[in-house]
C-alpha cells in the first residue's frame, strides 16, 4: 500500500528546521535593510565593517586596558636626570663611559634649577598621558554607540565626521605610546661654566624612568616581635640600589612607645626589624635612597603588619602530683 507525502508534513518539516526563525540580531538588520536602498545598505555595511575593525584592533578593551595599567605603573615610577655624552644612547652609561668628572664640571646651581625642570616636565607628562588615555576612552565609547545606533542613515550622513573620530584616534594613540617613554629634557641654559681653555664637552640631559620598589607581600612575615621584609623592583637594575626602610608603630600606648619607629638604609631587598612589640600593628614604607639625579618620585610603597602576641600573662599554672619518669629497660 503506497502512500504519497503531503504538502502538510513538508511544511511542518520547514517550521523545525533550526534555519526557519531569524536570530535577533538577522532580525534587526533586516528591518534596517528595509530603510535603505540596496547600494546605500552596501555602502552602510562596509563602512560599518571598517568601524568594527578599528574598535577592535587598534582600540580594543583589552588594548585600553593594558594602556591604564601602565599608566598606573607610570605613577609609581622614579624619575631620574641622566647626563650622556651626545654620542651615547640610554643606558650606555657605566662608569668607565661616564667618569665621575663629568658631574665636576657641571654648575651644582644650573643643575638644580634643570631638576627644577625635570620636575614640571614629569608632572607635565604624566598628566598629558592621563588626558590622552581619557580621550581614547571617550573616543571609543562615542564610536561604539554609533556603532549600535539602531538607525543606519544618520551614520551614513555624518560618515565625514566618523572617518575624521578614526584619523585623530589614530594621532591621539601616536602621541600616547610616543610620550610613554621619558625623551630629552629640555635645556635653555648650558649647564657647564667657563672652563677656560678646557675643551667643553658635548652633553645632553634625559629624563629617565625606575620601576617602582614593592614589597613583597607574601614573603614578608610578622613574628612575635621581629618581622622579616623582603622588596623587589620588577625590572632588577644592573648594579645594586640602596633603599631607605621607614618604620613605625601605629597608636602608641605611651611616651616610650613612641620611640618604635626608625629610618634604616638597606643594600639588599630583604631586612628583619627587631625589637619590636607583640601584638602590635606597625606600618613599614620602602623607597630607593635619595639620589643627586632624582626629579621626581610620586610614590613610594607602604605595607601594615601585625606581630603575634606573646605568653599569656597571669600567675604561673599549678603542678600537680609528679609522676615517675620514664625508663628505658638498660636504666633499671
Amino acid at each position: 500500500m503506497n502512500f504519497q507525502v503531503t504538502g502538510l508534513a513538508l511544511d511542518k518539516m520547514k517550521l523545525d528546521s533550526p534555519h526557519s526563525f531569524l536570530d535577533a540580531e538577522e532580525v534587526e538588520e533586516a528591518e534596517d535593510q528595509q530603510l535603505l536602498e540596496p547600494e546605500a545598505w552596501r555602502t552602510y555595511m562596509e563602512r560599518r565593517n571598517v568601524l568594527r575593525e578599528f574598535l577592535t584592533t587598534d582600540l580594543s578593551p583589552q588594548l585600553l586596558k593594558r594602556h591604564h595599567a601602565r599608566m598606573q605603573l607610570l605613577k609609581k615610577c622614579s624619575y631620574y636626570i641622566e647626563i650622556l655624552p651626545k654620542h651615547l644612547a640610554l643606558g650606555d652609561q657605566n662608569p668607565l663611559v661616564l667618569p665621575n668628572t663629568m658631574f665636576q664640571l657641571i654648575d651644582p646651581w644650573k643643575f638644580q634649577r634643570m631638576k627644577k625642570v625635570g620636575t614640571a616636565q614629569t608632572k607635565i607628562q604624566l598628566l598629558l598621558l592621563g588626558d590622552l588615555l581619557e580621550q581614547l576612552d571617550h573616543g571609543r565609547a562615542a564610536l561604539d554607540a554609533l556603532l549600535e545606533a539602531p538607525d543606519p542613515r544618520p551614520f551614513l550622513a555624518g560618515w565625514g565626521l566618523v572617518e575624521q573620530q578614526l584619523a585623530d584616534l589614530s594621532v591621539v594613540m601616536d602621541n600616547f605610546l610616543a610620550m610613554m617613554v621619558p625623551g630629552h629634557l629640555h635645556v635653555k641654559h648650558r649647564l657647564v661654566s667657563d672652563i677656560g681653555a678646557t675643551k667643553i664637552p658635548h652633553i645632553r640631559l634625559m629624563l629617565s624612568t625606575k620601576m617602582p620598589v614593592m614589597f613583597d607581600r607574601k614573603e614578608s612575615v610578622a613574628h612575635q616581635d621581629w618581622v622579616s621584609l623582603r622588596w623587589f623592583v620588577t625590572i632588577q637594575p644592573a648594579a645594586p640600589e640602596q633603599y631607605e626602610l621607614r618604620f613605625k608603630l601605629l597608636e602608641p600606648r605611651t611616651q616610650q612607645e613612641c620611640t618604635q619607629c626608625g629610618i634604616v638604609p638597606v643594600a639588599a631587598c630583604t631586612f628583619d626589624v627587631h625589637n619590636l612589640l607583640p601584638n602590635r600593628t606597625y606600618k613599614f614604607t620602602i623607597k630607593r635612597a635619595e639620589s643627586y639625579t632624582l626629579v621626581y618620585e610620586p610614590w613610594r610603597d607602604s605595607l601594615t603588619l601585625q606581630t603575634t602576641p606573646g605568653p599569656p600573662e597571669g600567675p604561673a599554672p599549678r603542678l600537680g602530683k609528679p609522676s615517675l619518669p620514664l625508663t628505658t629497660p638498660s636504666e633499671r
